[in-house]
């Protein structure tokens, strides 16, 4: 049975139907009471599963608490071992690692750990428009050459057969460490750490790579503690000060943040506040952060610019950054970063301008359940952005390809009850693919120009098939219904004792109720900053609804007339010169009736 829709707003000015997320009302209130908290906190911990008794570690979690015995890994023991072999007999270590930030991070975590305890390292970053995504054999040979003799592969290697089969043919250790779908079969390696391995009973599938990474750490660690090498006067490293990084990476892979994530960043955002990472401290600085870095920062702000040096730049600028020590060769990198994710939003811009207009001159032509766009020269680097900008305007799955030398490569996003991920596999195995995969909200794919129009077909079927008879009905969800004056500094600092905000645990999304905009203005690039007041002009919020202006919230919010409206969205802390105030970031709106 649908639930009726929340204040009753059936259609907002977005086109979407308010639904109140679901919880026990009971364990809502037990919870507020226990804890001391408002009643509406109450209801967001409770409308995410957490009980009574698990309320209190999970607005405190601990790794002490949270973190298993890295031998429940599959392959760990081996990997474990095989490294402090490594260290002890002074080998030469290569780490290869993928080019986004959770392979950036993995990657700077194992050189930072393995300088610490005095191996020979290096890392190998593979060129992402040369040399494609994960191991080659070509590089593999390469560093083989060069003298190493032990390879880890950190977030990338678990499919990489026929490399690591060179490599090992070519006497050449490999350690894969990996969290992406396991096949049946595993490559040729020493040992292979993967929390999705089908053998694999640690329960921890949800990590990301550079998660994966820090527990081999502790393995690596113990390993080597247990075989005295700290009893020589060598330093045993805290691993403690580099969960800044873990966390890094675990926010922007977008893992769930619960169980261990959660303590892994809870915990690392503790260790960026103090900004003893170089590279991070200079990554906020040239981004202008000057607030406590947060799980906001981390994934919205320094994340696309760690990105950007794969997606448009040089691939391996992110691992360097967050693995020196040099404050100034950091700030040198953290510049060239910023550089590139200008470069990267001025190419996604223009992109997204073309994918919008020939996605408006298709629509009248086509009843498909999916918005699917490509063009020739289009940046493989930024498809997936472009998809997911398609797939927030049209409230439908979207797929942006890139085109070269008959050659596609694209990404798609989808909207919450269809599966594309599904649908690509399926194509796939159709033999319409010549690589694919992904999840439910998320896909990559990779296939001739000349198979375009089947591809698409198949898609809009099997999309197709996936929707009731009502068709798509794009929802927003929220927490509960607040007014002007309870929206204060000091609710939005107990909201966030329930964060990190991440995939598995959404940030709380609240409707201010009954509310008119006292002013509107336009600033920065399409923002309409506003400042909304209660019933009878009691009590005031400054809000701001981003990229909005040329578009129905924009348009709405700018000419209320004085109007009594429901505005949706997320509460954020707002500090000026000192002062801390309570800010609403819009969603959405809906006129109240």
């Amino acid at each position: 049975m649908t639930a009726l829709p929340f204040l009753g707003i059936d259609r907002s000015v977005n086109g979407r139907r308010w639904t109140l997320r679901q919880g026990d009302e009971r364990m809502a209130l037990a919870i507020s009471q226990r804890l001391a908290l408002p009643e509406v906190v109450g209801r967001v911990l409770a409308a995410r599963g957490v009980s009574l008794d698990a309320a209190q570690s999970f607005l405190h979690p601990t790794l002490r608490d949270l973190i298993p015995n890295p031998s429940v890994f599959a392959g760990m023991d081996e990997a474990a071992e095989r490294v402090a072999v490594a260290v002890e007999g002074a080998e030469k270590i290569a780490v290869f690692g993928d080019y986004d930030v959770d392979g950036a991070t993995s990657s700077a975590l194992l050189l930072r750990f393995l300088r610490a305890v005095g191996a020979d390292v290096r890392a190998y970053i593979p060129d992402r428009m040369a040399e494609g995504y994960g191991p080659n054999a070509a590089a593999l040979l390469k560093l083989r050459a060069g003298g190493c003799s032990l390879v880890l592969t950190v977030d990338c290697g678990i499919t990489a057969f026929e490399p690591l089969q060179a490599a090992q043919d070519a006497g050449l250790d490999v350690v894969v460490v990996d969290h992406h779908q396991a096949e049946p079969r595993l490559p040729a390696a020493v040992a292979v750490v993967n929390p999705k391995r089908l053998d694999c009973t640690s329960g921890q599938g949800h990590l990301a790579a550079v998660g994966v990474a820090f527990l081999l750490c502790v393995a690596v660690n113990r390993a080597l503690r247990n075989s005295g090498w700290y009893a020589g006067g060598r330093r045993e490293p805290d691993l403690r000060q580099w969960l800044d990084i873990v966390a890094l990476g675990t926010v922007c892979d977008v893992v769930p943040l619960t169980g261990l994530n959660r303590a892994l960043v809870t915990q690392g955002l503790k260790v960026a506040a103090k900004r003893g990472n170089a590279g991070i401290a200079a990554l906020a600085d040239v981004a202008g952060v000057k607030d406590r870095l947060d799980a906001y920062h981390l994934g919205f702000i320094l994340g696309p610019r760690v990105n950007a040096g794969g997606r448009v730049g040089e691939s391996d600028l992110g691992t360097r950054l967050l693995a020196t020590d040099d404050r100034d060769e950091a700030v040198a990198l953290a510049l060239r970063l910023h550089e590139y994710n200008a470069q990267r939003q001025e190419i996604e811009a223009a992109c997204l301008l073309e994918a919008i207009e020939m996605a408006e001159g298709t629509a009248a032509a086509s009843d498909d359940p999916l918005v699917f766009v490509h063009g020739q020269g289009w940046h493989p680097g930024v498809v997936g952005i472009v998809a997911s900008r398609l797939k927030e305007r049209y409230a439908m799955p979207a797929c942006v390809l890139a085109v070269e030398g008959g050659l596609c490569k694209g990404s798609g996003r989808s909207v919450p009850g269809l599966d594309l991920g599904r649908a690509v596999i399926a194509a796939r195995e159709a033999g319409l693919l010549m690589a694919g995969g992904g999840h439910a909200m998320a896909a990559g794919f990779t296939l001739a120009e000349d198979k375009l129009p089947a591809f698409r077909a198949f898609l809009a079927e099997r999309l197709r098939a996936q929707l009731d008879a009502g068709g798509i009905v794009p929802t927003l969800e929220l927490d509960g219904a607040i007014d002007v004056g309870a929206a204060s500094p000091d609710l939005v600092a107990t909201l966030a004792q329930c964060g990190p905000y991440g995939a598995g645990n959404e940030e709380p999304r609240f409707v201010v109720a009954n509310c008119r905009v006292a002013r509107a203005d336009v600033v920065g690039s399409g923002h309409v900053r506003m400042f909304l007041s209660g019933a009878g002009g009691m009590g005031r919020l400054k809000a701001i609804a981003f990229r909005c202006v040329d578009g129905d919230l924009g348009q709405a919010l700018l000419n209320s007339a004085g109007r009594v409206f429901h505005i949706a969205g997320t509460l954020r802390a707002d500090t000026w010169q000192g002062r801390t105030e309570a800010q609403l970031v819009v969603d959405d709106a809906a006129p109240a009736t």
